[in-house]
């Protein structure tokens, strides 16, 4: 073991001289007959492991703190650090997060901070060099307002973030939704991408994702970068979302905390945009795996005559807002009572279509690992989900053929 730690600290060093970046060493044993008895996990052989090099760590000046506007209108103060070189890479910037990293680091204007690469990938602040602190120095303090739009920031009781509660206004907020909108999982408008709707609403063409439905190829071409067949691609894409069903578009036109789980749990139980708008919180927390949270924030959501307006011209434009003959069409009962998650890459078929099959026979599909759960599906590089479930010993382990074999089990 000497020999091998004294490997280790000649190359914690000499790594600095090799022309490319390295972040460890994997030690085997060396002999086949042992790893052989040592054999295997169902990740990763037990004759090597790898040891990581502590993470390199700079000091540089932090310069300023600026605020960014999410989707959801969670901001998130970010770093602007005087440029330095970290593991093979010049760093500007690091993600603060939230106030109470802010706070936690004791963060000043102008102080020398040191920064280090999360897994050798994401810069990040982990303490101050106070010695360094000038008088005049003062602590920073987090915006009162939306950087984007200067509406009064909130932060909820038992949330570190801070929100800007201007959702339907505040332009990072309203792209973003429409930027979901368009989204793989949602309406799936193929060659709509966010470069051309930040162009869209820049050039006031769209403000929420009922305008997509109004748009022409005249109104297109003038874009950069947009040429005929891409222009009339988008048109065709647009149109054709209007068969996307119900649940989609339900997950689609982002009600907060409707994830697309939710969103096909609530269009089985009701049927149509209106059986949903006139629901009260008690109705939907009826709902299975729907709380108050949930319900309240849906409630919210129809009140706003914003959106009531949007919802109206997105059914006038022909978009899916009533329940399809087959979403709670049910083809066998083999999976009654069984809970099944997927994780890994997957070969045979996609996620959202296993899902699909999950449900179609009967069972319920869960987003996580726990005594709940009946059946883990694995495809390959599957990582933390499989080995917790090995943990916890009474979930059963299938491949995808061995899913299918369940499946068909009529």
């Amino acid at each position: 073991m000497d020999e091998v730690k004294e490997f280790i600290n000649f190359w914690d060093v000499e790594r600095h001289n090799l022309p490319f970046e390295i972040d460890g060493i994997v030690l085997k044993v060396n002999s086949l007959k042992q790893q052989r008895q040592l054999g295997y996990t169902a990740k990763s052989p037990r004759w090597a492991m790898a040891y990581k090099f502590k993470a390199e760590k700079v000091e540089t000046e932090l310069q300023s703190v600026s605020y960014q506007v999410g989707r959801t209108g969670a901001i998130t103060p970010v770093a602007n650090l005087k440029p330095v070189l970290l593991a093979g890479t010049i760093v500007k910037r690091a993600s603060l997060h939230n106030e109470d990293i802010i706070k936690k680091l004791d963060l000043h204007e102008h102080d020398f901070v040191y920064v280090e690469k999360g897994g050798e990938i994401i810069p990040k602040i982990v303490g101050v060099n106070t010695e360094k602190r000038t008088e005049e120095s003062k602590e920073i303090e987090y915006i009162k307002h939306c950087p984007e739009c200067g509406t009064e920031l909130v932060k909820v009781e038992d949330q570190a973030i801070h929100f800007c509660p201007n959702d339907l206004h505040c332009p990072p907020q309203v792209v973003g939704r429409m930027i979901h909108y368009v989204s793989r999982k949602a309406l799936n408008i193929d060659n709509l991408g966010s470069e051309t709707i930040e162009q869209l609403y820049r050039e006031k063409l769209v403000e929420n994702p009922a305008d997509f439905y109004v748009l022409t190829k005249e109104q297109l071409l003038p874009l950069e970068r947009m040429a005929e067949k891409s222009a009339q691609n988008i048109i065709s894409g647009i149109e054709k979302s209007k068969e996307i069903a119900f649940e989609k578009v339900l997950y689609g036109i982002g009600i907060k905390h409707v994830g697309e789980t939710v969103a096909k749990k609530l269009v089985k139980n009701f049927a149509t945009i209106e059986e949903l708008k006139n629901a009260t919180v008690e109705e939907l927390c009826q709902v299975e795996d729907i709380g108050t949270k949930i319900a309240v924030s849906i409630v919210d959501f129809f009140a706003n005559p914003e959106n009531i307006l949007m919802i109206e011209r997105l059914k006038s434009y022909g978009v899916q807002l009533i329940k399809g003959e087959s979403t709670n069409e049910v083809l066998s009962n083999v999976l009654e009572g069984k809970t099944f998650l997927f994780t890994g890459k997957l070969s045979l078929f996609t996620r959202e279509a296993a899902e699909e099959m999950v449900e179609k026979h009967g069972g319920k599909n869960i987003s996580a690992v726990s005594k709940n759960l009946n059946f883990l599906v694995v495809g390959e590089k599957a990582g933390s989900k499989l080995k917790k479930a090995q943990d916890i010993g009474t979930i059963e382990i299938l491949d995808e053929q061995q899913f299918l074999d369940l499946v068909e089990k009529q």
